[in-house]
């Protein structure tokens, strides 16, 4: 038995997945930005390599 037509009722829940995704996509976009600047910020931008970095040990003391 197929689907003959749609109800304007899918229509509406559509609509509101779609909003719904918009708003999702747009908290994720934000908390990524935040999280990028506060790396860059404090400087952790440099890989972990086992190597004791001096410029680290500094700004701790």
């Amino acid at each position: 038995m197929a689907i003959r037509a749609t109800h304007e009722i899918h229509d509406r829940r559509k609509s509101r997945n779609v909003g719904l995704a918009v708003v999702l996509v747009g908290f994720i976009a934000i908390v990524f930005g935040l999280t990028v600047v506060k790396v860059q910020t404090i400087g952790a931008v440099q890989g972990f390599d086992h190597v004791v970095r001096p410029e680290l040990l500094e700004r701790a003391q």
